[in-house]
């Protein structure tokens, strides 16, 4: 269906910004307070942040709240942990219980947490170096994060920020926020019935506190601001932790609560990089109907016509006069079919990219109209790995279809490396990966019970889900190929200029990642600056550019090897097309080189692998695109051949 046939209602709902903006749904039933109940603070894990001096990211690792070195109290009754979904536990979510006490509407100050507690000069060490990082501390109230307000210096908005600083430095010195101010929003939606809507923080540190009640009393004088708290690196310190809770009512309502998180970076650098792509994705559109529509029709219709016309009617060169013979792609007919090299791995790519690929499309489909909200921690990676695990017939079915067209033998072997090799290269590299943060003791450290639980799922449902597609694959009949392949393989013109493989390669990938490079780079903020991100609606307009541009821009390429007379195009569609992985490696480079400073060795492996595996994982996705295309083109124009 093209554009102008869609109702013009639709049309609008596409180009409108607010699907460019997306939307969500409340991922949790609202919970109902009366005055004076409890209402619950969970801790999460410590978290790294751009550094306000540098500008720039320092760690890579967080870290449990409770890490002994932080001294933060515990409960009386003990820490317990919440139960945290699959893609939470992945991305190291640890929510716990936490000691602190707010009941509804009810302003306490100055509370002590615990009684006086005492860091060592290794844990004073430890605490100072994460001030120097400003890393934050991340806590949740009512399902919905603590945050600190800020103000969009480009647009003048005011949005929060999840998490507040463990400290700050001044004079060089760093300072431990030891007092937490929490400003709790809340919204009577019936008669003496409230809900949180909102909750901040205001760190400070206060020197001289000191817990004044006995018992179960936990009132404290919390000391003053004029002398900051500093952890002494040298000899014992004693830290009292103190807070204040004041309620604020508030009109928000509990459906509109997450809309202060969800703000949207430079707007207007996105709309003007899909203003480009879609210049870009016009240009090559049009280039490539010209190909299809001018140069293909004339291109087919004269080489029918020397078919028709017979040796009979040649002059005494073998040449009608006006008609020139067989040139460019059509004289490798006979060969274009071939089976390419290393034919069985091509398919096992071709499937795991078919199966990537519909687990894109459909997370980004679920998240755009809002399945997959915010509040409800994890469920984006969760709904990533569920898909990617019953989508395994997809996989299975396309690598079988595309091996049998090759013409392949060896069915016990793609039986095998189609549901293998792709999870074992992505799974074995996390492990490698998660030894490092292990060593660290980061929060970040996948237990060892949840990768079995990944082991179990993809044993249990993908693999037999995988093999299922490749027997309904093998089992279904193929067309024959258009034409036929002669026995004797013609020989190959050499290349030269941008039809050799590394020029066209470079030539074709550029192009697909500038569909998608601006929304990579609010997603690489997202990972390795802890931000929410939401804007699925960007995401979802730019992955369709993508599909269009790799499409397109791999199916011109392809063209002009094919009238170089080099029938080698399979193996060239794919890694020409998946050639964008390649720049999507080089800006994680440059993010790196301009957006992180990380202070140890173990940081620096850690970002290099999860980049390697990201763009291994783009290529196989952006490497089928093109090759199906191409395939789907290539069957096309030899198809409206008359060949005898």
């Amino acid at each position: 269906m093209r554009l102008s046939e869609l109702p013009s209602g639709i049309i609008a709902l596409i180009l409108s910004s607010q699907l460019a903006s997306a939307f969500y749904l409340p991922g949790l039933t609202p919970t109902n307070y009366r005055r004076d109940d409890l209402v619950q603070l969970n801790v999460n894990r410590l978290t790294p942040s751009q550094s306000q001096r540098e500008r720039q990211i320092t760690s890579a690792f967080s870290f449990d709240y409770y890490h002994h070195a932080f001294n933060f109290c515990e409960p009386k009754d003990g820490v317990s942990s919440a139960s945290e979904s699959l893609g939470s536990i992945l991305f190291g979510d640890r929510i716990q219980s936490s000691p602190f006490e707010l009941h509804m509407a009810k302003n306490e100050t100055c509370k002590a947490v615990c009684d006086e507690v005492t860091f060592e000069p290794r844990d004073a060490k430890f605490v100072n170096r994460r001030i120097w990082q400003d890393y934050k501390v991340n806590m949740l109230v009512d399902g919905l994060p603590v945050g600190q307000d800020f103000i969009d210096q480009d647009t003048g908005t005011e949005f929060y920020q999840p998490g507040f600083l463990l400290g700050k430095v001044e004079n060089e010195k760093p300072q431990l926020h030891d007092h937490f101010n929490f400003l709790i929003d809340y919204n009577e939606f019936k008669k003496g019935q409230y809900r949180v809507v909102g909750i901040q923080v205001e760190p400070e540190s206060l020197g001289e506190s000191k817990r004044t009640g006995t018992g179960g009393d936990f009132s404290a004088d919390c000391g003053n601001a004029a002398v900051p708290k500093r952890l002494s690196e040298t000899g014992n310190t004693k830290v009292t932790w103190t807070y204040s809770v004041y309620w604020r009512p508030s009109r928000t309502t509990f459906a509109t609560r997450w809309d202060k998180f969800l703000h949207v970076y430079d707007p207007k650098i996105h709309w003007l990089a899909l203003v480009n792509s879609a210049v870009i994705f016009t240009f090559l559109v049009g280039i490539v109907s010209t190909i299809l529509r001018r140069t293909l029709r004339k291109d087919i219709a004269r080489y029918n016509r020397l078919d028709q016309l017979g040796l009979d009617d040649l002059g005494d060169n073998g040449v009608e006069d006006g008609v020139q013979e067989d040139s460019g792609w059509k004289l490798i007919h006979g060969d274009v079919f071939r089976p390419p090299k290393n034919g069985l791995m091509l398919a096992v790519l071709v499937g795991n990219g078919a199966q990537l690929f519909t687990m894109t499309g459909f997370t980004i489909a679920f998240a755009l109209v809002g399945f997959l909200s915010p509040s409800n921690r994890g469920s984006l990676a969760t709904v990533m790995i569920l898909l990617y695990t019953f989508l395994g017939f997809i996989g299975g079915y396309t690598s079988s279809r595309i091996y049998k067209d090759f013409g392949g033998t060896k069915w016990k072997q793609l039986l095998t490396y189609t549901p293998s090799v792709v999870p074992i290269v992505v799974f074995g590299t996390f492990f490698l990966l998660n030894l490092f943060v292990w060593a660290r003791h980061s929060s970040g450290a996948v237990p060892f019970t949840t990768m079995l639980v990944i082991i179990g799922i993809w044993f249990c449902i993908s693999v037999p889900l995988s093999l299922a597609g490749s027997w309904v694959g093998f089992r279904q009949p193929m067309r024959d190929h258009p034409v036929k392949t002669n026995q004797i393989p013609r020989q190959i013109p050499p290349a030269t200029g941008y039809l050799r493989p590394v020029p066209s390669m470079l030539a074709v990938g550029i192009l697909p990642f500038g569909a998608i490079f601006i929304e990579l780079f609010f997603i690489m903020n997202s990972l390795w600056s802890n931000r929410i991100y939401y804007m699925f609606g960007f995401l979802f307009l730019s992955f369709g550019l993508l599909i269009v541009t790799s499409a397109a821009v791999t199916i011109m390429m392809i063209y002009f090897v094919l009238c170089a007379e080099n029938y080698h195009w399979q193996w060239r569609a794919f890694a020409s097309s998946g050639a964008s992985a390649g720049y999507v490696f080089a800006y994680c480079l440059l993010y790196w080189a301009r957006q992180l400073s990380f202070s140890s060795l173990t940081g620096g492996l850690l970002y290099l692998g999860y980049s390697l595996l990201i763009s291994f994982l783009w290529f196989v996705m952006t490497g089928t695109i093109g090759f199906t295309a191409t395939w789907i083109f290539v069957h096309r124009i030899y198809g409206s051949l008359k060949i005898d």
